[in-house]
Parts: C-alpha cells; structure tokens; sequence
C-alpha cells in the first residue's frame, strides 16, 4: 500500500503545482521530518519559494491549499506544517496494508522482466576461503536476493581464474609433491588437501634452489602456453585441481548459505576463440600500442594513466582480456551485468569498463559494486598463500559455538522455551551464529570497512541478528498459541477487522509494514542490501513496542480485536520473515 500511497501523493502534488501554474519537473517526495504524524512529506515549497517571490511555509500552504484529499483512496489529508506538506493516510490504507500483508510472498514487487546476473566471490581456487573476503559472498548473494525480490529474473555467477599462474603453480606442485612432504590437513576437506601442495610450492619458488626453481618455473610457462592454446591434456590436469578445491570452497560457501546458478571459467573464453577475437579487435583500435613487449591500450583520454595491458610478449592473454571475453558474453544473455568486487580492483574495472566502451558496448548496463575488507579485532592478516589468516570456517564453527552457549544460558520462557530439544538447540545455534555473522556484513555499508566483533553480532539485546529473529520467532510463538500453524497463517486465520487497530501502536507497526516493498525497491535500485538490515531493526522495535502495549491471547481483549490483532502479528511474520530472508538470514520458528 506505502507504493500505491506514494504514487497519490506525487498525483496530488502534481496536479496542485499545475493548478498553481508551478513546474512539476521536482515534487520534492521524501520522508517526514521527524516526530512529524505523517507517512510522506514534499519539501517543494523549498525549491519553488524563489519563483513564487514567497516564503516556503507560505508557498506550502498554497500547495495543501489546492489538494483535495477526498479525490484519492489511501489520502485522508494533506496539511502544511512549516515549508513541508504533510501526507497522512485514510482509514483504508491500514486496513488494506494489513490484508496485503497477509500473503506469505508479501514484499515481493512485479517482474520486471529484465535478466540481471550478479558475479560475485569469484576468490580464486587456490584453498580455503579466508575471513578476509568474506564480505563479497555475502554481500553477494543478498544483492542478487533484493535484485529477485524486486521482480528481476536473476542467475548467480563465480567467475573461476583458471587460466593464470596461480593455477599453474598449483597444478606443477600438485603434481611434483609427494604427501610425505607436507604437514597434515587442517581439515578433512579437499581445499585444505589441496592447499598444502600451493603452498608448497610457493615456498620452493621463493627459497629453493635455483635449478630447480629455474625448472620449475619452465613447467609453470608451458602450463599456461598450453592452456593459451587449448590443449586438452593440459586443461584436463589444471581442471583436477581446479574442481577439487573449488568443491571445498563450495561446500563453505554453502553454509551462509551462498549458492551459485552457474561457474564460469574463464577457460570457457580461451577454448572457444573469443578471447583471441578480443585480442585482434582490441589490436585494431587506435588506442593500441606495443610497448615494454606487451600491447597494450592507451587510455589517457579517460584520464587513466594506466595501460590496459592485453597480451604478453609470448602470446599469452591476461585475465583482463579473458574478462572482456567474459563481459561480452555476459551482454549477450542478460540485460545487466553485476559485479560484487574489492575496492582494490577499482582502476581494473575502471580499465575494463573503458575498454568495452572502445568495442562499442553500452556500459551503462554494466554496474559494479565494490566493497571494502572485514577485519578481525587484533587486525589478523589473510594469505592463501602464506597459509596465515582466519579461514572463513572456523569463523563459522566459532559463531555456531558461540550461539549454542548463548541460547543454553538464557533458560528464561523470554528467550528458550523449556521444552526445546538438544536438536532444537542446534538448530538454533546454527541460525543464530551463521546469520549473526552475516547480518553484521550485509548490515554495513559495503564502501566501509568494519571490524567484526562478537559481543556485538550475538547481542541478543541490541540490534543484531538475534535481536530482529527474535521478534519472527515472538511473532510465530504467539500465532502458535493461538492453535495457527506460523507456516499457514494466512489460511488458518479467521475473518478480521484491521479498522479494530486504532492505537498508536498498532498504527506504527501497520506503517512499518506498509514500507517493506519500497524498501525492497530503494535497495535494488541502490545495489544496497544494507538498507534492508536498516529495516529490520526500525522493524523490531516497532513490533516490541506493539508487543508491550497491544496484548494479543489476554482475557480480557474480545474476539474481534483479537483476531485483527493476531492478522498483524501474521503481517509482521511475513515482513520481518521475508527481509532477514532477503538479508539471507534464517528467520527462526522459536528460539
């Protein structure tokens, strides 16, 4: 109802500002200043003081003036206050926001019918995912939630490095190490197997002895000429590796949960010639020149300094090019490419970007969002290849353990029902620790860097994660002891009457509902998935101060009120259910 309301209020502002003989070209549509009783507010009055030759609170009192509330559905007033108009809604908004809300898909907009595909994560498959990226899984895959939430058509892409020297290193050390010469595991997964012998042989080729590094460093080349040139036997011995530890990386990403609709390797573009095509296409363009033995493109007139560098003196192609490739490929299937990558990478996508707009592409369907690092208190550094840092599965196992001994202390009925299961504490604690590990990422915005903190992700008091699941699991307990199934609460309820909800309370909780699609439409538009957590806690302390003030099972509150009550609990359940879903947080059932 909130985007219905909105699109009266800017018809009504409109046609008051032609009324006026005024232009119409910026309605000033925004929230309320605070503590205003209002759902939407226009500052018009600001911008149009000058034209009018009048000051803004005057100026606003001609705009409320001239709109005539009554011609609207969801319009009960438009009152000056100061330089602001003030947009109240009718009775029928309440009631209709309350009925809306009780689908179980409530929040979802129309499609769009536009393909999007988000890449992100993307870490190179060289061993266990560290701390350190944590964020670009993450943030992720809550963009590609919004993006699908908001009615767009949405795959989720890895882009697999398996064409570089990294990977080349990996698999002339896989293949020249016995297991004799490496330290146990760390863990029974194939990432951790596997990550030995790379850092194995990093090891050799800074210390070793120079003969042996000198062949080493010959069979590294001839892997990666041998990929350039699509030779089978050679892709077949990089991808054992490859595929190895990517099915460990898998299996932790999966556990966010973070999962994939297609990875794409960048081989894909080697073995099929476009990369090459890219190569010759990129050779013709005026910006090209062969200096320091390498071509490479000039790109001053964008104020780069930086050469685009896309081939090597031995013919090899870098990962830029085959990103071109890859970029291209991406236009030609969907309407938006995305890109969820570190801020070091900046002047690489502004590279690529300029490049593609020299082969005539449209990089306005091309967006990238760039995220900055997650840091440990104590500053931990991240090297694959050092074998140094905090991988992101003990940071996982350490949330889980931190959230069973949370919940097995809180024995209270406020926060543990007595008769919950040692499965159900599990359950819990999986859900509690996992998503207070990812709500405390998605929850910041992604230019900033942050430094995670336990006391603060797993304070069920304060506005984390555990706080806002709480309120879905006080929404679910109390349709629970009402005899309705949480999960088929729209149809297991009764008829109601949402014109019964008259408190202050009740009408708050209904307006924060109300806001959820616009939310969800703000933060797809934005790339920003953080405006949704933002929610969320706006969301639960609107609900647990409905909760105190507005008894829902009590004695004395008759049937009618009852029921209409219990039907917003039920449109609480599916908004705040529905953004931690977006968020990629598990919404618990109790807790």
């Amino acid at each position: 109802m909130y985007l219905q309301f909105r699109d009266e209020v800017e018809a009504a502002v409109a046609s008051a500002l032609e009324s006026l003989d005024l232009p119409t070209d910026d309605l000033g549509i925004e929230d309320p200043p605070e503590g205003v009783d209002a759902v939407l507010a226009s500052s018009a009055a600001f911008r149009l003081a000058g034209e009018v030759g009048a000051a803004p609170p005057e100026v606003a009192g001609q705009i409320a003036d001239e709109i005539d509330a009554g011609e609207y559905d969801l319009l009960a007033a438009a009152l000056a206050q100061g330089p602001y108009v003030n947009f109240l809604p009718s009775e029928a908004y309440y009631e209709a926001t309350v009925e809306s809300a009780q689908s179980p898909e409530f929040g979802r907009l129309e499609p769009t019918g536009e393909s999007v595909v988000v890449e992100h994560t993307s870490a190179n498959p060289t061993g266990p995912v560290h701390v350190g990226r944590a964020r670009n899984p993450i943030v992720g895959d809550a963009v590609a939630r919004v993006l699908d939430f908001a009615g767009n058509e949405v795959e989720r892409h890895y882009y697999v490095n398996d064409a570089g020297r990294q990977m080349a290193v990996f698999t002339w050390a896989y293949e020249t190490f016995d297991e004799d010469d490496l330290p146990d595991p760390e863990r029974d997964k194939p990432d951790y197997d596997l990550v030995r012998y790379y850092r194995k042989g990093n090891e050799v080729l800074e210390e070793g002895d120079p003969d042996e590094v000198e062949d080493a460093e010959a069979e590294i080349q001839a892997i990666m000429q041998g990929l350039e040139e699509g030779d089978e036997e050679t892709y077949d011995r990089v991808q054992e590796v490859v595929d190895t530890v990517l099915g460990g990386m898998r299996e932790t990403l999966s556990r966010l949960p973070a999962e994939f609709d297609e990875f794409v390797k960048e081989t894909r573009f080697l073995r099929d010639g476009s990369a090459d095509d890219v190569v010759e296409r990129l050779k013709a363009l005026d910006q090209a020149v062969y200096e320091e033995e390498a071509w490479q493109l000039e790109l001053d007139e964008f104020d780069i300094e930086n050469n685009f560098v896309f081939l090597r003196s031995d013919g090899t192609t870098l990962y830029t090019t085959r990103d071109i490739a890859h970029h291209e490929w991406k236009f030609e299937n969907f309407d938006r490419a995305i890109t969820v990558i570190g801020e070091d990478h900046q002047l690489t996508f502004e590279q690529l970007r300029r490049t593609l707009e020299l082969l005539g592409h449209d990089t306005d369907r091309l967006d990238q969002l760039f995220y900055s690092w997650v840091n440990l208190p104590g500053g931990e550094g991240m090297s694959t290849r050092a074998g140094t840092g905090i991988d992101l599965d003990d940071l996982l196992d350490e949330a889980i353990d931190r959230a069973r001994e949370e919940v097995e202390t809180r024995m209270d009925d406020r926060i543990r029902d007595d008769d919950l299961t040692d499965d159900d504490v599990e359950r819990i604690a999986r859900q509690v620790g996992i998503g207070a590990v990812r709500y405390d990422i998605v929850a910041k915005q992604p230019t900033k860097a942050i430094t995670f903190e336990w006391d603060r992700a797993l304070d069920f008091e304060a506005q984390s994660a555990p706080y806002v699941q709480y309120v879905h699991a006080r929404c679910c307990g109390i349709l629970e002891e009402a005899g309705i199934d949480p999960s088929e609460a729209s149809a297991s309820l009764g008829e109601f009457d949402a014109s019964l909800l008259e408190t202050d309370a009740e009408r708050e909780l209904v307006e924060v509902v109300a806001r959820f699609p616009a939310v969800i439409e703000e933060a797809a538009a934005d790339l920003e998935p953080h405006v949704v957590a933002t929610y969320t806690r706006e969301f639960a302390e609107t609900f647990n101060a409905f909760y105190r003030e507005c008894p829902v099972l009590a004695d004395d509150v008759d049937d009618d009120l009852r029921e209409a009550r219990l039907a917003l609990v039920a449109a609480s359940k599916h908004a705040v259910g529905n953004a931690l879903g977006v968020l990629g947080v598990a919404a618990p059932r109790s807790m």
